[in-house]
């Protein structure tokens, strides 16, 4: 793989990292395309995806579509938390 990044996600609570995880483990173990590849480490309340990716395009995308998938379910997250 020729492109490759780290992130670290902190989440306000473990009950959000844990839904975080879980929305996030289908898309690990069978991901959409060769191209890319993510691994997950859990840390406390932290969560860190490392991504490899066989070109930029390819990182991009992943980075993405994880971050998206990751903000998706915080903000449902706090909309069930505040009643809407």
């Amino acid at each position: 793989m020729k492109a490759q990044a780290v992130i670290h996600l902190n989440f306000s609570s473990e009950k959000q990292l844990k839904v975080v995880l879980e929305a996030l483990k289908p898309e690990t173990r069978s991901p959409p395309t060769r191209r890319s590849k993510v691994q997950m480490k859990r840390e406390g309340n932290s969560l860190t995806l490392d991504f490899k990716a066989s070109d930029t395009s390819a990182l991009r995308a992943a980075i993405n579509s994880y971050l998206r998938q990751t903000s998706l379910v915080v903000d449902i997250l706090k909309s069930m938390a505040e009643g809407t």
